[in-house]
């Protein structure tokens, strides 16, 4: 612990040159009197490191010294992939080993890049959660987690929408994604094609004993970009024939999926310059829901639905006369 931490130091100084014992302990977590003792032992080691006093003293070393001490541990090696997500790394439990992945990463750059890379940090942002949606707490995460690095099964109680609704599984857990600030693990079951489960609907996991062999050929990215295009089928296996007002035409992205937008930009202007479009749909209800959030749309075919829309405008109406 004491050792990661004199590195950390070590790092630090490199990093930003002067600073004092107060903004040291601050960054390290650490007491005042523990960065003195720190100091010390790295003046002991052989670091040449200085300490000035005044207002404007505090810790730096000798310029134009530099370590190679960046060698990274298991731990940041594996957060590597998430250096660019501190929410991911956070809901995994390792804000630590980030940040010193961080720390490490810049220290091994030339001061010039260094420069760059901390502009870069202060004028970009990646904020993974959807507009207006709280993020699912994931207590579980850490769990499932170690138990796909480790490649040891799983055995959970999960909560599905069809009944029984609690349902027991063991799992192999070949990974997790991370999509619109949702968590989704992917693993095995009794079947030989992996299934996703939503980790904020996992009830209980345990990792047991009995490990597993990941399949030689499986690409978690490229897995998921083709289950993502057989959900889009299987979620949308109606079609429906509509006309949008102009309106309705820009307002759609806010409103509906890309697959229905991307179908409406497909669709062909009439003589009072509405676009009638064939696009996808889950249901007559889910279609009704969110073509009404448009407004200025009509419901062409199939029948079902343009009564359906109907009725439930002219229940909205009757409220408001």
């Amino acid at each position: 612990m004491r050792a990661g931490r004199l590195v950390s130091m070590l790092l630090l100084l490199q990093q930003r040159g002067r600073m004092t014992a107060e903004r040291l302990s601050a960054e390290l977590g650490v007491s005042v009197r523990t960065v003195y003792r720190d100091a010390e032992a790295l003046g002991a080691a052989g670091i040449p490191i200085y300490g000035e006093p005044g207002h404007e003293g505090g810790y730096r070393l000798l310029e134009g010294y530099r370590t190679r001490l960046t060698g990274l541990t298991d731990a940041e090696a594996e957060v590597l992939v998430l250096a660019g997500v501190p929410e991911a790394a956070a809901d995994l439990g390792l804000q630590a080993e980030l940040a010193a992945l961080e720390l490490k990463l810049a220290a091994a750059l030339p001061p010039g890049h260094r420069e760059r890379a901390e502009r870069a940090r202060r004028v970009f942002h990646l904020d993974v959660a959807g507009w207006f949606q709280r993020a699912d707490p994931v207590p579980l995460l850490s769990t499932v987690a170690g138990a796909a690095f480790r490649q040891q099964r799983l055995r959970v109680r999960y909560e599905r929408w069809a009944k029984p609704k609690l349902v027991e599984r063991d799992l192999s857990p070949l990974g997790l994604v991370l999509k619109g600030g949702k968590w989704y693990l992917v693993a095995l079951a009794d079947g030989a094609e992996p299934r996703t489960y939503k980790v904020a609907n996992l009830r209980s996991a345990e990792m047991t004993e009995e490990r597993f062999e990941r399949p030689a050929d499986f690409e978690l990215a490229d897995w998921w970009s083709r289950h993502l295009g057989d959900f889009d089928e299987r979620r949308y296996p109606v079609r429906a024939t509509v006309r949008f007002s102009p309106e309705a035409v820009e307002q759609a992205p806010d409103y509906l999926d890309a697959k229905v937008v991307d179908a409406i930009d497909a669709g062909q202007t009439d003589a009072d310059g509405w676009t009638v479009a064939v696009i996808p749909i889950e249901s007559d209800d889910h279609a009704a829901r969110h073509l009404l959030l448009l407004g200025g749309v009509e419901v062409l075919e199939p029948v079902s639905l343009r009564g359906l829309i109907r009725s439930r405008a002219q229940e909205a109406a009757a409220l408001h006369s």
